[in-house]
């Protein structure tokens, strides 16, 4: 049986929300008194904590514990190797069966991670893909010392069931985090050195309480923290983009003017085959409104390419609604079939080769749209907050209020909000040149 560990390391995999909750689980470890470290090979316990939305995504972990066994093998070493998050709750027991890790925890029960860590070295099966009523988050720590920017998960699970996604059924239906939950994680953050918060979710702008405050008044009460400078949040759904939220991105200042509202695709055809519950005409009149109220606004959304049955013809729809849009950023994937979602059983499997070629075309077509809009950005005054140091001397590295990575070389330090003009533009960053104050 492995001896109880006293080194740890944490490996995310996908989404922001898996950052936080890796991020959560690290702390939990660090109570219990064991020590982080940023080897995995040198580390006595190795949480894997993993993502279900892709195929290869999955087969990636089952790489990763190999690797990690080859490497600690070479060393003499046996560490203890927890999998955690949808992977887990999805393949609990199949990870055991198949790569005989020491624990498995899923994404609402990792705050029992230290006592299954501890089943495991006693040599007990350690083994929790439970989604319990109680919520984890009680049973977590306080947070300490968080970078410039941090996550702050406030709703989990999903109750829109498109026919091509597991999370429904990794992490549950929707829940929202209680409202003086929230707001005492976010002091804690600001407190422990957070500048800018990005709220989470997978349906955020689902997020709701007994008193109907919806994100946008969620938003509003965020923004009366002192200390706090930046407010984003994601993921978001269309149909949950209401008024409020959109007159939020128009009244309040410190909510960034970014939005990321996955569409999938250009075709009524395909969305409704999705299980998408919004048209292409409806997802551009919400753009519509958010423009109307923030026309600075950089919008981002994500594609899928090769969903059961798409034509040419539905593609094409996909590469209209992109040239309409004009995306500031965006994500792009080729259909992957999940076990257990109706999409994967559906006719009409579009060939690899056919996803391919219809990615490469949307992610040139989006990669073009992403330079126009930095390159449109040049020129610009605006604030950046430096997140951490690039590879050349004296160069910092942050994000504009668009999203944008900025560069510039400087007397500055991590966590400086500093007002530059953006100078040079490439396809995946800026350059900025620090503004000089004049002398009182």
């Amino acid at each position: 049986m492995p001896a109880s560990p006293k080194t740890f390391h944490v490996k995310s995999f996908g989404c922001q929300m898996n950052v936080y909750d890796g991020e959560r689980m690290a702390e939990l470890m660090a109570a219990q008194g064991l020590t982080t470290t940023d080897d995995a090979s040198a580390a006595d316990l190795v949480v894997l904590n993993t993502c279900h939305i892709r195929e290869r995504a999955t087969e990636r972990v089952y790489s990763e514990i190999g690797r990690l066994r080859k490497d600690a093998g070479e060393q003499g070493r046996k560490p203890m190797i927890a999998v955690a998050g949808c992977v887990a709750q999805a393949e609990g027991a199949e990870i055991v069966r198949r790569a005989k890790v020491d624990v498995v925890v899923g994404p609402q029960a990792y705050h029992n991670l230290p006592d299954l860590v501890a089943r495991a070295a006693a040599g007990e099966a350690a083994l929790d893909t439970d989604m319990p009523v109680e919520s984890k988050f009680v049973h977590l720590p306080g947070r300490r010392k968080v970078n410039p920017s941090a996550f702050l998960t406030v709703q989990e699970g999903c109750d829109k069931f498109c026919t091509y996604c597991v999370v429904p059924y990794t992490r549950g239906a929707e829940v929202s985090r209680s409202f003086s939950a929230i707001m005492d994680e976010a002091r804690s953050l600001v407190d422990a050195g957070a500048r800018e918060i990005t709220l989470l979710g997978q349906n955020v702008n689902a997020w709701n309480d007994a008193d109907d405050r919806g994100l946008h008044g969620l938003i509003r009460e965020l923004d009366r923290i002192p200390g706090l400078h930046r407010i984003r949040y994601t993921t978001s759904h269309p149909n949950d983009m209401t008024q409020g939220l959109i007159d939020a991105h128009r009244d309040v200042e410190s909510l960034m003017p970014f939005l990321h509202l996955p569409v999938q695709s250009g075709s009524d055809r395909i969305l409704k085959a999705m299980n998408r519950q919004h048209t292409r005409d409806s997802y551009m009149r919400v753009m519509d409104r958010v423009r109307a109220a923030r026309p600075d606004i950089a919008l981002s959304g994500d594609f899928i390419v090769g969903f059961p049955g798409e034509t040419e013809a539905d593609f094409a729809d996909t590469l209209s609604l992109v040239d309409a849009m004009g995306h500031a950023q965006a994500f792009s994937f080729k259909y992957s079939p999940r076990p257990g979602t109706p999409a994967a059983t559906m006719a009409d499997q579009v060939p690899a080769e056919v996803m391919d070629d219809r990615l490469q075309r949307l992610q040139a077509a989006l990669n073009r749209d992403q330079h126009a809009f930095n390159l449109a950005s040049v020129g610009r005054t605006c604030t950046i907050l430096l997140e951490r140091r690039g590879k050349l001397p004296g160069q910092m590295l942050g994000k504009s209020p668009w999203l944008q990575s900025v560069h510039l070389i400087g007397d500055h330090q991590i966590g400086d909000l500093v007002e530059v003009e953006l100078v040079a533009a490439g396809p995946n960053s800026l350059t900025g040149q620090a503004k000089v104050k004049a002398a009182a």
